[in-house]
């Protein structure tokens, strides 16, 4: 699934399942992930200092994002530690907002603190060269720490098959336009706009209801996020004015990721870094949607480890094909082609953006997993 063997070191990812194998509160995942946590040397991640819980703290009525009870875990591991942890996300808005979805410091047990200052003005810029992405607008109480931890749940995700540590820094440290420039990356699908007759047949052809059609005023646009490329719009236009210019277009928008999260996670000495993927509430769509919908499969459980690359691919092969629940897609929408479940559902391969972070040497996708009962 990932590709070429690597030659890199095998990275240690430890792992707390979901099942419980009595009715005791030790048995918990919340209690697994405590004892995981103390498999690494808190303290010196920590040092005495402010310590950063990055997180995507959801918005409207969504609901299945990272449980508050697992943030205030890990914010007890870091007072217990001698750091002083505090809960951060971009916007302001966002942290507005975060105590209707039971993000507070009651209930967390630390302070909640927008990434970017009252304003999002709080910002450090890098010049970067990928394709029209140049420059990374990144929240300056990021850049500022000496420390983090990638607190990240778990998701599919149409524009890249898939959400965990990496879009968690990647889209998430950084401003709106730097989002809006990263998906700049993704496309694909050419409309040439001067042959096209808006006969509408690219849009009944499409499955997932990506194309939109405006012919009052003569515009066409694709929602990469719902597209498949299964280029049935290609096929089904009689003028041929849909034309599939670059099937590696999402590939783009990884590439971009895992760039933006390399840049990042280089202002960090690489030993005060942790990452911790939670398993649970594995939904179809990403948090930022505001929403949530059914799990595609039942939970599998939390994972920590200090190689980002080694996390997101052991999180990825937990999730199995096979353990697909149905009847938790949205209304139309069916499993197509691919090895991975997130590939069936979206056609695109979500161990790109793996494959991506292991290139700009961000760690190893060759790993061991240590259950920690």
């Amino acid at each position: 699934m990932i590709g070429k063997a690597s030659s890199k070191p095998m990275a240690t990812v430890y792992f707390g399942s979901s099942a419980v194998d009595r009715p005791s509160g030790e048995a918990s995942l919340p209690a697994k992930l405590r004892r995981i946590l103390a498999r690494f040397d808190m303290a010196a991640i920590c040092k005495k200092d402010r310590v950063p819980i990055k997180m995507h703290l959801g918005g409207g009525v969504g609901y299945t994002t990272v449980h508050p009870v697992f943030v205030r875990v890990v914010a007890q591991a870091v007072k217990e530690a001698g750091g002083h942890p505090f809960v951060v996300d971009g916007g302001f808005d966002t942290i507005a907002s975060a105590a209707q979805r039971g993000y507070s410091p009651e209930t967390l047990g630390c302070p909640v603190v927008s990434a970017g200052g009252p304003y999002d003005s709080h910002l450090v810029t890098r010049k970067v060269r990928y394709r029209t992405l140049r420059e990374l607008h990144i929240f300056g109480a990021i850049w500022d720490a000496p420390c983090l931890i990638n607190l990240s749940h778990v998701k599919g995700h149409g524009d890249c098959a898939y959400g965990g540590a990496c879009k968690n820094i990647a889209m998430g440290c950084v401003d709106g336009p730097t989002r809006g420039a990263l998906h700049a990356l993704e496309g694909g699908i050419t409309w040439h706009a001067d042959e096209c007759s808006l006969c509408g047949r690219c849009v009944e052809a499409c499955d997932r209801g990506a194309i939109h059609l405006d012919k009052a005023k003569r515009k066409l646009w694709i929602n990469y996020h719902h597209c498949r490329f299964c280029r049935h719009c290609i096929v089904a236009c009689p003028r041929k004015v849909l034309e599939m210019t670059d099937a590696a277009g999402f590939r783009h928008f990884q590439e971009g990721m895992a760039l933006s999260t390399k840049i990042i996670l280089g202002s960090f000495d690489p030993r005060r870094v942790l990452h911790i993927n939670l398993l649970t509430n594995i939904t179809a769509i990403c948090d930022c949607w505001g929403m949530s919908c059914p799990s595609l499969v039942p939970d599998i459980g939390v994972m920590a480890t200090a190689d980002i690359v080694a996390i997101e691919a052991a999180s990825l092969d937990a999730i199995k094909a096979e353990r697909f629940i149905p009847g938790t897609l949205f209304k139309g929408w069916t499993l197509g082609e691919g090895d991975h479940l997130f590939e069936k559902i979206f056609g695109k391969d979500p161990y790109g953006q793996v494959r991506a972070l292991e290139r700009r040497g961000l760690g190893s996708a060759r790993y061991k997993l240590v259950e920690v009962r």
